[in-house]
Protein backbone atom coordinates (compact mmCIF):
# COMPACT_ATOMS: atom_id res chain seq x y z
CA UNK A 1 0.00 0.00 0.00
CA UNK A 2 0.75 3.65 -0.54
CA UNK A 3 1.10 3.68 3.12
CA UNK A 4 3.38 1.77 3.20
CA UNK A 5 5.63 4.10 0.84
CA UNK A 6 4.89 7.47 2.68
CA UNK A 7 6.46 5.11 6.01
CA UNK A 8 9.43 4.10 4.07
CA UNK A 9 9.98 7.38 3.30
CA UNK A 10 10.17 9.12 6.49
CA UNK A 11 12.33 6.35 7.64
CA UNK A 12 14.76 6.90 4.91
CA UNK A 13 14.84 10.55 5.85
CA UNK A 14 15.60 9.55 9.32
CA UNK A 15 18.58 7.19 8.37
CA UNK A 16 19.33 9.71 6.02
CA UNK A 17 20.22 12.42 9.03
CA UNK A 18 17.19 14.26 7.52
CA UNK A 19 15.28 14.30 10.61
CA UNK A 20 14.14 12.42 14.03
CA UNK A 21 12.22 10.02 15.49
CA UNK A 22 10.10 12.86 16.83
CA UNK A 23 9.35 14.35 13.23
CA UNK A 24 7.70 11.54 11.93
CA UNK A 25 4.27 12.67 12.26
CA UNK A 26 5.45 16.53 10.61
CA UNK A 27 7.01 14.58 7.74
CA UNK A 28 4.01 12.64 7.19
CA UNK A 29 1.93 15.35 7.19
CA UNK A 30 4.37 16.96 4.61
CA UNK A 31 4.28 13.96 2.16
CA UNK A 32 0.29 14.35 1.90
CA UNK A 33 0.37 17.23 1.37
CA UNK A 34 2.75 16.80 -2.01
CA UNK A 35 0.70 13.46 -2.49
CA UNK A 36 -3.56 13.85 -1.18
CA UNK A 37 -4.29 11.73 1.50
CA UNK A 38 -5.83 9.13 -0.68
CA UNK A 39 -4.14 6.04 -0.79
CA UNK A 40 -5.22 3.68 -3.34
CA UNK A 41 -1.72 2.67 -5.33
CA UNK A 42 0.26 -0.07 -3.95
CA UNK A 43 4.10 -0.11 -3.58
CA UNK A 44 5.52 -2.50 -5.62
CA UNK A 45 9.04 -3.60 -5.12
CA UNK A 46 11.18 -2.07 -2.94
CA UNK A 47 13.99 0.45 -2.60
CA UNK A 48 14.32 4.34 -3.00
CA UNK A 49 13.04 4.34 -6.68
CA UNK A 50 9.98 2.32 -5.75
CA UNK A 51 8.89 4.69 -3.12
CA UNK A 52 9.38 7.32 -4.97
CA UNK A 53 7.28 6.03 -7.91
CA UNK A 54 4.22 4.98 -5.70
CA UNK A 55 4.06 8.38 -4.40
CA UNK A 56 4.10 9.98 -7.15
CA UNK A 57 1.69 7.97 -8.66
CA UNK A 58 -0.69 8.17 -5.76
CA UNK A 59 -0.06 12.22 -6.28
CA UNK A 60 -1.34 11.29 -9.99
CA UNK A 61 -4.30 9.54 -8.98
CA UNK A 62 -5.60 12.19 -5.78
CA UNK A 63 -5.11 15.36 -8.72
CA UNK A 64 -1.65 16.93 -7.15
CA UNK A 65 0.13 16.76 -10.11
CA UNK A 66 -0.42 16.20 -14.17
CA UNK A 67 0.28 12.80 -15.46
CA UNK A 68 3.76 13.85 -17.55
CA UNK A 69 7.37 13.51 -17.42
CA UNK A 70 8.46 17.10 -16.34
CA UNK A 71 5.62 17.28 -13.10
CA UNK A 72 6.53 13.64 -11.74
CA UNK A 73 10.31 14.86 -11.77
CA UNK A 74 9.51 17.97 -9.81
CA UNK A 75 7.50 16.09 -7.69
CA UNK A 76 10.14 13.15 -7.03
CA UNK A 77 13.07 15.61 -6.15
CA UNK A 78 10.64 17.66 -3.82
CA UNK A 79 10.15 14.13 -1.76
CA UNK A 80 13.58 13.41 -1.68
CA UNK A 81 14.62 16.79 -0.49
CA UNK A 82 12.57 15.81 2.64
CA UNK A 83 14.71 12.61 2.76
CA UNK A 84 17.88 14.93 2.73
CA UNK A 85 19.79 17.03 4.88
CA UNK A 86 20.06 20.69 4.41
CA UNK A 87 23.40 21.98 2.82
CA UNK A 88 24.61 22.96 5.94
CA UNK A 89 24.02 19.94 7.83
CA UNK A 90 25.29 18.26 4.37
CA UNK A 91 28.69 19.97 4.37
CA UNK A 92 29.34 19.97 8.59
CA UNK A 93 29.59 16.04 7.87
CA UNK A 94 31.28 16.04 5.25
CA UNK A 95 34.19 17.71 6.54
CA UNK A 96 33.76 16.00 9.80
CA UNK A 97 34.35 13.24 8.27
CA UNK A 98 37.27 14.73 5.81
CA UNK A 99 39.17 14.50 9.17
CA UNK A 100 39.14 10.53 9.20
CA UNK A 101 40.27 10.68 5.12
CA UNK A 102 38.90 12.19 2.29
CA UNK A 103 37.61 8.45 1.24
CA UNK A 104 35.10 8.87 4.40
CA UNK A 105 34.18 12.25 3.50
CA UNK A 106 33.37 11.14 0.05
CA UNK A 107 32.06 7.48 0.52
CA UNK A 108 29.12 9.52 3.06
CA UNK A 109 28.25 12.39 0.35
CA UNK A 110 28.35 9.38 -2.34
CA UNK A 111 26.13 7.22 -0.63
CA UNK A 112 23.77 10.38 0.31
CA UNK A 113 23.82 11.38 -3.69
CA UNK A 114 22.28 8.15 -3.94
CA UNK A 115 20.30 7.34 -1.29
CA UNK A 116 18.17 10.50 -2.12
CA UNK A 117 17.95 9.34 -6.07
CA UNK A 118 19.91 12.68 -7.07
CA UNK A 119 22.27 10.02 -8.87
CA UNK A 120 19.95 8.01 -10.83
CA UNK A 121 21.55 4.54 -10.10
CA UNK A 122 18.57 2.52 -11.43
CA UNK A 123 18.53 5.26 -15.08
CA UNK A 124 21.93 4.73 -15.06
CA UNK A 125 22.04 0.91 -14.95
CA UNK A 126 20.11 1.08 -18.46
CA UNK A 127 23.35 1.88 -19.95
CA UNK A 128 25.18 -0.20 -22.43
CA UNK A 129 28.45 -1.14 -21.58
CA UNK A 130 31.95 -2.92 -23.37
CA UNK A 131 35.00 -2.96 -23.88
CA UNK A 132 36.15 -2.87 -27.13
CA UNK A 133 40.22 -3.91 -28.04
CA UNK A 134 41.91 -1.53 -30.21
CA UNK A 135 45.85 -0.63 -31.07
CA UNK A 136 45.28 2.09 -28.54
CA UNK A 137 44.19 -0.76 -25.68
CA UNK A 138 40.91 -1.55 -24.69
CA UNK A 139 38.40 1.74 -25.09
CA UNK A 140 35.38 1.63 -23.42
CA UNK A 141 32.10 1.91 -24.74
CA UNK A 142 28.60 3.46 -23.69
CA UNK A 143 25.60 3.59 -24.92
CA UNK A 144 23.82 6.10 -23.04
CA UNK A 145 20.01 5.07 -22.12
CA UNK A 146 19.81 6.88 -19.25
CA UNK A 147 18.74 10.36 -19.22
CA UNK A 148 15.10 10.28 -19.89
CA UNK A 149 13.81 11.55 -23.34
CA UNK A 150 12.65 14.88 -23.25
CA UNK A 151 8.77 15.23 -22.86
CA UNK A 152 7.54 16.45 -26.09
CA UNK A 153 4.90 18.69 -23.88
CA UNK A 154 7.17 20.15 -21.96
CA UNK A 155 9.57 21.02 -24.83
CA UNK A 156 6.13 22.69 -26.46
CA UNK A 157 5.57 24.51 -23.23
CA UNK A 158 8.87 25.81 -23.08
CA UNK A 159 8.75 27.04 -26.62
CA UNK A 160 5.96 29.64 -25.16
CA UNK A 161 7.49 30.36 -21.54
CA UNK A 162 9.96 32.55 -21.32
CA UNK A 163 13.31 31.99 -19.69
CA UNK A 164 13.51 33.31 -15.78
CA UNK A 165 17.55 33.29 -16.15
CA UNK A 166 17.65 32.28 -12.95
CA UNK A 167 19.47 30.02 -12.21
CA UNK A 168 22.06 31.36 -15.64
CA UNK A 169 23.09 27.15 -15.97
CA UNK A 170 22.41 24.28 -14.84
CA UNK A 171 26.36 24.11 -12.89
CA UNK A 172 25.22 27.55 -11.19
CA UNK A 173 25.11 27.23 -7.08
CA UNK A 174 21.89 28.93 -7.45
CA UNK A 175 20.21 25.21 -8.88
CA UNK A 176 20.97 23.49 -4.94
CA UNK A 177 17.23 22.88 -4.19
CA UNK A 178 16.04 25.03 -6.80
CA UNK A 179 12.28 23.29 -7.81
CA UNK A 180 12.98 22.22 -11.66
CA UNK A 181 10.75 24.24 -14.57
CA UNK A 182 9.37 23.20 -18.10
CA UNK A 183 13.12 22.26 -19.95
CA UNK A 184 14.85 23.14 -16.66
CA UNK A 185 15.73 19.65 -14.72
CA UNK A 186 14.47 19.10 -10.63
CA UNK A 187 16.88 20.12 -8.20
CA UNK A 188 15.01 20.38 -5.17
CA UNK A 189 17.58 17.34 -3.24
CA UNK A 190 20.49 18.64 -4.93
CA UNK A 191 23.74 19.66 -2.48
CA UNK A 192 26.82 20.97 -3.39
CA UNK A 193 29.72 20.40 -1.22
CA UNK A 194 31.59 24.21 -0.77
CA UNK A 195 35.45 24.23 -0.28
CA UNK A 196 38.55 25.93 -1.87
CA UNK A 197 40.26 26.15 -5.08
CA UNK A 198 42.83 28.34 -5.75
CA UNK A 199 41.82 30.89 -3.72
CA UNK A 200 38.32 30.87 -4.58
CA UNK A 201 35.25 29.48 -3.35
CA UNK A 202 34.29 26.38 -5.51
CA UNK A 203 31.55 23.54 -5.05
CA UNK A 204 31.84 20.20 -5.63
CA UNK A 205 28.86 17.28 -6.75
CA UNK A 206 28.00 14.55 -8.18
CA UNK A 207 26.36 13.62 -11.87
CA UNK A 208 22.95 12.63 -11.74
CA UNK A 209 23.64 10.55 -14.31
CA UNK A 210 27.56 9.46 -14.04
CA UNK A 211 28.94 8.33 -16.79
CA UNK A 212 32.17 6.31 -14.50
CA UNK A 213 32.25 5.60 -10.68
CA UNK A 214 32.17 8.81 -8.38
CA UNK A 215 31.41 10.77 -11.45
CA UNK A 216 32.11 14.16 -9.61
CA UNK A 217 31.62 17.84 -11.23
CA UNK A 218 33.79 20.38 -9.22
CA UNK A 219 32.43 23.82 -10.34
CA UNK A 220 33.23 27.25 -9.43
CA UNK A 221 30.55 29.43 -7.69
CA UNK A 222 30.61 32.14 -9.98
CA UNK A 223 29.19 31.89 -13.28
CA UNK A 224 32.53 32.69 -15.19
CA UNK A 225 33.29 30.92 -18.53
CA UNK A 226 35.51 28.25 -18.92
CA UNK A 227 39.51 29.34 -19.07
CA UNK A 228 42.55 27.10 -19.76
CA UNK A 229 45.81 28.84 -18.09
CA UNK A 230 48.22 28.45 -15.66
CA UNK A 231 45.77 28.43 -12.59
CA UNK A 232 44.20 25.61 -13.97
CA UNK A 233 46.98 23.46 -13.98
CA UNK A 234 47.72 24.81 -10.00
CA UNK A 235 43.15 23.82 -9.56
CA UNK A 236 43.57 20.46 -10.73
CA UNK A 237 46.71 19.52 -8.73
CA UNK A 238 44.88 21.08 -5.12
CA UNK A 239 42.16 18.99 -6.37
CA UNK A 240 43.81 15.99 -5.90
CA UNK A 241 45.48 16.77 -2.97
CA UNK A 242 42.36 17.46 -1.78
CA UNK A 243 41.07 14.13 -3.02
CA UNK A 244 43.81 11.83 -3.95
CA UNK A 245 41.93 9.21 -4.59
CA UNK A 246 40.33 10.72 -7.39
CA UNK A 247 41.65 12.00 -11.22
CA UNK A 248 40.70 15.36 -12.18
CA UNK A 249 40.26 17.18 -15.44
CA UNK A 250 39.35 20.20 -17.26
CA UNK A 251 37.22 20.17 -20.88
CA UNK A 252 39.07 22.50 -23.34
CA UNK A 253 37.58 25.76 -23.39
CA UNK A 254 37.03 26.55 -27.04
CA UNK A 255 33.78 25.01 -29.16
CA UNK A 256 34.21 22.08 -31.41
CA UNK A 257 36.85 20.63 -28.80
CA UNK A 258 35.32 22.05 -25.76
CA UNK A 259 32.45 20.16 -24.01
CA UNK A 260 28.93 21.50 -23.88
CA UNK A 261 28.68 23.66 -21.23
CA UNK A 262 31.75 26.29 -22.12
CA UNK A 263 29.70 29.32 -20.12
CA UNK A 264 30.50 28.31 -16.28
CA UNK A 265 34.21 26.77 -15.49
CA UNK A 266 34.22 23.60 -13.91
CA UNK A 267 36.06 20.14 -14.27
CA UNK A 268 35.02 16.72 -14.14
CA UNK A 269 37.06 14.13 -11.71
CA UNK A 270 36.14 10.85 -9.86
CA UNK A 271 36.85 7.26 -9.38
CA UNK A 272 37.86 5.66 -12.55
CA UNK A 273 40.92 4.49 -13.99
CA UNK A 274 40.49 5.29 -17.93
CA UNK A 275 42.07 3.53 -21.26
CA UNK A 276 43.99 6.70 -21.58
CA UNK A 277 46.06 6.33 -18.24
CA UNK A 278 46.96 2.92 -18.68
CA UNK A 279 49.03 3.78 -21.94
CA UNK A 280 52.08 3.85 -22.09
CA UNK A 281 54.83 6.25 -22.94
CA UNK A 282 56.00 5.74 -26.78
CA UNK A 283 58.88 8.18 -26.42
CA UNK A 284 60.66 10.24 -23.92
CA UNK A 285 61.61 14.06 -23.79
CA UNK A 286 63.24 16.47 -21.54
CA UNK A 287 62.43 19.79 -20.97
CA UNK A 288 65.78 21.94 -20.41
CA UNK A 289 63.95 24.10 -17.70
CA UNK A 290 61.95 21.73 -15.95
CA UNK A 291 64.59 18.88 -15.13
CA UNK A 292 62.79 17.60 -12.49
CA UNK A 293 60.29 16.62 -14.70
CA UNK A 294 59.47 13.33 -16.57
CA UNK A 295 58.22 13.65 -19.98
CA UNK A 296 56.91 11.20 -22.46
CA UNK A 297 54.67 10.99 -25.81
CA UNK A 298 52.21 8.71 -24.91
CA UNK A 299 50.42 6.27 -27.13
CA UNK A 300 47.65 7.09 -27.91
CA UNK A 301 45.05 8.04 -30.22
CA UNK A 302 44.66 11.83 -29.72
CA UNK A 303 48.04 14.06 -29.25
CA UNK A 304 48.67 13.29 -25.84
CA UNK A 305 51.93 14.69 -23.16
CA UNK A 306 52.10 13.34 -20.31
CA UNK A 307 54.09 15.45 -17.23
CA UNK A 308 55.08 13.70 -14.18
CA UNK A 309 57.39 14.87 -11.16
CA UNK A 310 56.65 14.93 -7.10
CA UNK A 311 56.47 19.00 -7.40
CA UNK A 312 53.55 20.12 -8.01
CA UNK A 313 54.53 23.40 -9.02
CA UNK A 314 57.14 22.08 -11.20
CA UNK A 315 54.95 20.20 -13.11
CA UNK A 316 52.40 23.28 -13.52
CA UNK A 317 54.99 25.31 -14.81
CA UNK A 318 56.10 22.91 -17.51
CA UNK A 319 52.44 22.28 -18.45
CA UNK A 320 52.33 26.06 -18.85
CA UNK A 321 54.92 26.10 -21.20
CA UNK A 322 53.83 23.21 -23.18
CA UNK A 323 50.55 25.15 -23.21
CA UNK A 324 52.20 28.21 -24.27
CA UNK A 325 53.94 27.44 -27.43
CA UNK A 326 51.20 25.07 -28.48
CA UNK A 327 48.49 28.56 -28.25
CA UNK A 328 51.00 30.28 -30.82
CA UNK A 329 52.36 26.43 -33.38
CA UNK A 330 52.00 26.40 -36.76
CA UNK A 331 52.87 23.12 -38.83
CA UNK A 332 51.20 23.65 -42.70
CA UNK A 333 52.23 20.10 -43.45
CA UNK A 334 49.92 18.81 -41.02
CA UNK A 335 47.27 21.26 -40.79
CA UNK A 336 47.96 22.92 -37.39
CA UNK A 337 47.43 26.64 -37.41
CA UNK A 338 47.22 28.22 -33.89
CA UNK A 339 44.84 31.37 -35.36
CA UNK A 340 43.21 32.99 -37.87
CA UNK A 341 43.64 36.80 -37.33
CA UNK A 342 42.65 37.38 -34.16
CA UNK A 343 40.55 33.81 -33.79
CA UNK A 344 42.49 31.29 -31.72
CA UNK A 345 42.00 27.39 -32.58
CA UNK A 346 44.74 25.74 -29.65
CA UNK A 347 43.93 24.79 -26.42
CA UNK A 348 44.47 21.92 -24.44
CA UNK A 349 42.36 19.35 -22.56
CA UNK A 350 44.15 18.63 -19.39
CA UNK A 351 43.63 15.72 -17.03
CA UNK A 352 45.08 15.03 -13.21
CA UNK A 353 46.09 12.43 -11.00
CA UNK A 354 48.20 10.60 -8.67
CA UNK A 355 50.26 7.72 -8.50
CA UNK A 356 52.09 7.16 -5.53
CA UNK A 357 53.64 10.26 -4.58
CA UNK A 358 53.46 11.40 -8.01
CA UNK A 359 51.80 13.87 -9.72
CA UNK A 360 50.63 13.08 -13.38
CA UNK A 361 49.06 15.50 -15.90
CA UNK A 362 48.45 14.13 -19.20
CA UNK A 363 48.20 17.24 -21.62
CA UNK A 364 46.19 16.57 -24.84
CA UNK A 365 46.93 19.18 -27.61
CA UNK A 366 43.76 20.57 -29.12
CA UNK A 367 42.94 22.77 -32.61
CA UNK A 368 39.40 23.18 -33.76
CA UNK A 369 39.62 24.58 -36.94
CA UNK A 370 37.66 24.02 -40.04
CA UNK A 371 38.17 23.91 -43.50
CA UNK A 372 35.94 23.36 -46.74
CA UNK A 373 36.94 19.67 -46.37
CA UNK A 374 36.09 19.49 -43.20
CA UNK A 375 33.22 21.39 -41.79
CA UNK A 376 32.27 20.40 -38.83
CA UNK A 377 36.57 20.11 -37.52
CA UNK A 378 39.59 19.16 -39.24
CA UNK A 379 40.29 17.41 -35.80
CA UNK A 380 36.38 16.15 -35.58
CA UNK A 381 34.86 12.70 -35.66
CA UNK A 382 34.94 12.99 -39.72
CA UNK A 383 31.70 12.64 -42.04
CA UNK A 384 32.33 8.40 -42.16
CA UNK A 385 32.10 8.08 -38.72
CA UNK A 386 29.30 10.57 -38.03
CA UNK A 387 26.70 7.84 -37.84
CA UNK A 388 27.69 6.26 -34.58
CA UNK A 389 29.19 9.84 -33.08
CA UNK A 390 29.14 13.15 -34.46
CA UNK A 391 29.15 15.21 -31.34
CA UNK A 392 32.10 17.02 -29.49
CA UNK A 393 34.95 14.56 -28.11
CA UNK A 394 35.02 15.91 -24.38
CA UNK A 395 37.12 15.15 -21.69
CA UNK A 396 35.64 11.90 -20.94
CA UNK A 397 36.21 10.25 -24.51
CA UNK A 398 39.15 12.01 -24.80
CA UNK A 399 40.34 9.68 -22.05
CA UNK A 400 39.16 6.36 -23.68
CA UNK A 401 35.17 6.31 -22.69
CA UNK A 402 32.57 6.54 -25.64
CA UNK A 403 29.45 8.03 -24.74
CA UNK A 404 27.41 7.10 -27.67
CA UNK A 405 23.49 8.22 -28.22
CA UNK A 406 20.30 5.70 -27.65
CA UNK A 407 19.34 6.17 -31.19
CA UNK A 408 22.09 3.40 -31.37
CA UNK A 409 20.60 0.81 -29.30
CA UNK A 410 16.89 -0.13 -31.63
CA UNK A 411 19.69 0.86 -34.93
CA UNK A 412 22.81 -1.87 -34.30
CA UNK A 413 19.93 -4.40 -33.85
CA UNK A 414 18.66 -3.55 -37.42
CA UNK A 415 22.48 -3.54 -38.35
CA UNK A 416 22.29 -6.97 -37.08
CA UNK A 417 19.54 -8.47 -38.89
CA UNK A 418 21.41 -6.99 -42.49
CA UNK A 419 24.10 -8.80 -41.25
CA UNK A 420 22.13 -11.92 -41.20
CA UNK A 421 20.47 -11.72 -43.99
CA UNK A 422 17.22 -10.96 -42.38
CA UNK A 423 14.45 -8.58 -42.98
CA UNK A 424 15.39 -4.97 -41.35
CA UNK A 425 14.61 -1.38 -40.70
CA UNK A 426 18.62 -0.40 -40.83
CA UNK A 427 19.46 3.45 -41.36
CA UNK A 428 20.85 4.29 -44.58
CA UNK A 429 23.73 5.88 -42.86
CA UNK A 430 24.84 2.61 -41.94
CA UNK A 431 24.86 1.03 -45.23
CA UNK A 432 28.27 1.32 -46.16
CA UNK A 433 29.57 0.64 -43.00
CA UNK A 434 27.52 -2.61 -42.36
CA UNK A 435 28.42 -3.64 -45.67
CA UNK A 436 32.29 -3.52 -45.21
CA UNK A 437 31.64 -5.40 -41.79
CA UNK A 438 29.70 -8.17 -43.25
CA UNK A 439 32.48 -8.45 -45.48
CA UNK A 440 35.21 -8.75 -43.45
CA UNK A 441 33.65 -11.04 -41.33
CA UNK A 442 31.99 -14.67 -41.47
CA UNK A 443 28.58 -13.98 -39.11
CA UNK A 444 26.58 -16.41 -37.84
CA UNK A 445 23.64 -15.21 -35.21
CA UNK A 446 25.64 -16.43 -31.93
CA UNK A 447 28.49 -13.89 -32.95
CA UNK A 448 26.50 -11.38 -34.38
CA UNK A 449 26.56 -9.19 -31.37
CA UNK A 450 29.70 -9.33 -30.68
CA UNK A 451 31.11 -8.29 -34.52
CA UNK A 452 28.52 -5.56 -34.37
CA UNK A 453 30.19 -4.25 -30.99
CA UNK A 454 33.99 -4.69 -32.20
CA UNK A 455 32.86 -2.93 -35.65
CA UNK A 456 31.67 0.06 -32.44
CA UNK A 457 34.89 0.36 -30.51
CA UNK A 458 37.21 0.28 -34.33
CA UNK A 459 34.94 3.16 -35.33
CA UNK A 460 35.20 5.05 -31.58
CA UNK A 461 39.04 4.50 -32.18
CA UNK A 462 39.17 6.22 -35.82
CA UNK A 463 37.30 9.18 -34.17
CA UNK A 464 39.82 9.38 -31.52
CA UNK A 465 42.30 9.21 -34.27
CA UNK A 466 40.39 11.98 -36.32
CA UNK A 467 40.60 14.30 -33.10
CA UNK A 468 44.31 13.93 -32.66
CA UNK A 469 46.23 16.94 -34.26
CA UNK A 470 49.54 14.64 -34.93
CA UNK A 471 48.60 11.09 -36.51
CA UNK A 472 50.32 7.88 -35.71
CA UNK A 473 51.60 7.67 -39.72
CA UNK A 474 54.94 8.81 -40.65
CA UNK A 475 54.13 12.23 -41.54
CA UNK A 476 52.42 12.76 -37.87
CA UNK A 477 55.30 11.11 -35.77
CA UNK A 478 57.70 13.39 -37.74
CA UNK A 479 55.03 16.55 -37.25
CA UNK A 480 54.86 15.51 -33.35
CA UNK A 481 58.82 15.45 -33.39
CA UNK A 482 58.96 18.93 -34.36
CA UNK A 483 56.40 20.18 -31.73
CA UNK A 484 58.73 18.29 -29.08
CA UNK A 485 61.85 20.06 -30.81
CA UNK A 486 60.08 23.42 -29.99
CA UNK A 487 59.15 22.71 -26.84
CA UNK A 488 62.48 21.63 -25.18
Amino acid sequence: MVEDAVENLISLAVQNGAAEPLDRVYLRNRIFALIGDEMAVALEGDGVEAISEALVNAAVENGKIEDNQTARELLDAQLMDLTTPRPSKVNERFWEDYQTSPEAATKYFYGLSKANNYIKTKAIAKNIVFNSATTFGDLEITINLSKPEKDPKAIAAAAHTAASGYPLCQLCLENEGYLGRLGYPARSNHRVIRLTVGGRPWGFQYSPYAYFGEHAIFLDQQHVPMKINRQTFTNLFEIITQFPQYFVGSNADLPIVGGSMLSHEHYQGGRHNFPMMKAPIASTFKLADYPDVKCGVVKWAMSTIRLTGANQQNVADAAEHIREVWNHYDDPAVSVKAYDGETRHHTVTPIAYRNGDQFVLDIVLRDNQTSADYPDGIFHPHKDVQHIKKENIGLIEVMGRAILPARLKTEMQEVQKFLLDQPNDMAEYHRTWAEEIKQNNTITSDNVEQVVDDAIGKVFGRVLEDAGVFKWDAAGREAQARFIKAIE
